[in-house]
């Protein structure tokens, strides 16, 4: 998950403010309605002109990432956050490798701050995190708090009762709350991007089955596409190191759904593993056969996201056919004058002998919290607190946590800008960073996510070049409009899932051991170490060795609770 994050932020900072799935992508400016919707919670905090005399500010220790290019204590939106709600931070920060060491090693020595406030891609507490700190009380829940002076995070948690579901533990408590953030194009990560310009070359339709597909890829590898006379074309690609990029599940979607995480289904109210059933063994036949013809580079089995993005841009002709990922600047650089970026579209799921689905998650949000308050934080310095992130749950300070100063990282749209989604009025308007330029330091970036709802994230300008780097944020929803209502009719919501606490320990082990084994197999099978008619019942024997029920049934138990 850290991995996914992180490479989105480094999209975001290749294509400068240009609205990206995690980072200063969301720049934008504040229109009048955001600044109206969010008077109540700036006024609630700071009050109303009086003559009496000011309050001496509230002190609050607080643990902090930090990001690169961002100094917390010049940074203009904590200038703004102390000012607006009389805050005078002590800052106890941790830089990003390291992160989640230093915050634990604070809990169990008994020196925590007042408030923990993480970078959800970074670092983050897990649920068995809350629920273990919150039973000792060292984690306070916020419950109350959110009742008196949250008023925009009850709001969100009304609007979206799936923001509710992550953040409210088995016992009713909110010990913490998380990034709520709807990344349309990243809600639908494992996409297929191909290369267009060889399909118009070659006279080929864009693939439309798995045989098309197939029946593509030998044409990349024969046909010579890029027409420098060598066998040198690279059909298919991807990589290892990241959320997304993985050749098998975009495939496998052809066959039997593939979360690309832990190999669940739900069918008719019942958890299932798609890793034992005959559909999968057949979606491995047809991934080994793409294999055994040469189609599929062996180092997409194997190889980081470096390696990957040197073949979509090799140097001295362009090899790559078809690459697995969430989006194209995996793999290609997207910045201005890319010799290759335009080349490659997207592929609509493909339709199989049994499915075609598309892989489908909340496209953002992870289980935990990013932002807890310890005991320690005296009545004053939780009601600061509470009031700060609430603030933050509006248009107008969402924007002005993650995306920094008006004039300098964002401005208000013209009458030509167009949103992201089309049909609604353009809000926020990034500016483009110029070659150059030293960072601005006027947002707390990834620690400033709090609620990114799919509305919001629509209303940001981006251009209608969308081979441009400031269109590439309508590229990606171009494109997973083509995957959008593929996903199954129950989808198993493994995210908002609380484990009863006494079980988390073995779950968690369970589902590593379990997930270890599964994709390590697709490995042997499809490259012919382990024979698919020989060795797959003694695959499915490893699982129940592994307690493949138990972890099932678990799970079961967590999502039977859920639903009551």
């Amino acid at each position: 998950m850290k991995k996914r994050w992180l490479s989105l932020l480094a999209i975001a900072v290749m294509v400068s403010l240009a609205l990206s799935a995690c980072s200063k992508g969301n720049d934008g400016s504040s229109a009048s309605s955001s600044s109206s919707a969010a008077s109540s919670s700036g006024s609630s905090a700071s009050g109303s002109a009086s003559s009496a005399p000011a309050a001496a500010p509230v002190k609050i220790k607080l643990f902090a990432v930090q990001e690169q290019g961002i100094d917390l204590k010049t940074n203009k939106f904590t200038k703004l956050a102390e000012d607006k709600f009389n805050i005078q931070f002590d800052w106890d920060i941790s830089q990003s490798d390291g992160a989640k060491e230093k915050r634990q090693i604070s809990l169990a020595s008994g020196d925590y701050p007042d408030a923990y406030m993480l970078t959800d891609y970074i670092d983050q507490f897990s649920q068995a995190d809350l629920l273990k700190y919150g039973k000792q009380g060292v984690f306070i829940p916020l419950n109350d708090l959110i009742d008196q002076y949250g008023p925009n995070i009850k709001a969100a948690m009304e609007a979206h009762p799936d923001l509710k579901a992550y953040v409210t533990a088995p016992d009713g408590n909110i010990y913490g709350l998380d990034a709520y953030a709807q990344c349309f194009h990243c809600s639908y990560p494992n996409k297929m991007w191909i290369n267009t310009k060889w399909l118009k070359k070659l006279n080929l339709e864009m693939p439309k089955t798995t045989e098309d597909f197939k029946k593509v890829l030998e044409a990349f590898k024969t046909q010579d596409p890029n027409g420098n006379g060598k066998a040198d074309e690279v059909p298919l690609s991807g990589s290892t190191e990241d959320f997304g990029v993985r050749v098998i599940p975009y495939l496998m979607n052809g066959f039997v759904y593939d979360d690309d995480r832990n190999y669940l289904m739900l069918q008719d109210g019942k958890v299932q593993s798609a890793a034992i059933t005959p559909e999968w063994k057949e979606g491995l036949a047809y991934v080994k056969s793409l294999y055994d013809e040469g189609l599929i580079d062996p180092g997409a089995f194997t190889q980081n996201a470096e390696a990957f993005k040197k073949i979509g841009e090799n140097a001295d002709a362009q090899i790559l056919g078809a690459g697995a990922g969430m989006h194209p600047a995996i793999f290609v650089n997207i910045d201005q004058g890319n010799k290759y970026s335009a080349d490659y579209d997207a592929v609509p799921p493909l339709t199989g002998p049994h499915a075609s689905f598309a892989t489908h998650d909340g496209g953002g949000v992870a289980p935990g919290a990013k932002f807890v308050i310890t005991n320690k934080a005296s009545k004053e310095a939780q009601i600061a607190l509470i009031k700060l992130v609430d603030y933050m749950f509006t248009p107008e300070g969402q924007t002005n946590a993650s995306s920094g100063v008006e004039g300098l990282d964002w401005e208000k749209p013209g009458p030509d800008d167009k949103a992201l989604d089309e049909n609604i009025q353009a809000q926020f308007k990034p500016i483009p960073a110029k070659e150059g330029d030293a960072p601005h330091n006027g947002s707390w970036s990834g620690m400033g996510h709090f609620y990114m709802p799919k509305e919001y994230r629509d209303s940001f300008v981006s251009a209608t070049d969308i081979y441009s780097p400031d269109g590439y944020e309508r590229r990606l929803y171009q494109a997973t409009l083509l995957y959008q209502g593929h996903e199954p009719k129950e989808l198993f919501p493994l995210w908002s899932l609380w484990v009863d606490p006494s079980l988390t320990d073995e779950a968690s082990m369970l589902q590593t051991n379990l997930r270890n084994y599964i994709e390590q197999n697709e490995l042997q099978f499809v490259t012919g170490n382990k024979d698919l008619n020989k060795d797959w019942d003694s695959y499915v024997k490893g699982l129940k060795d592994l307690k493949l029920d138990r972890y099932l049934e678990i799970l079961q138990q967590a999502y039977d609770n859920m639903a009551k």
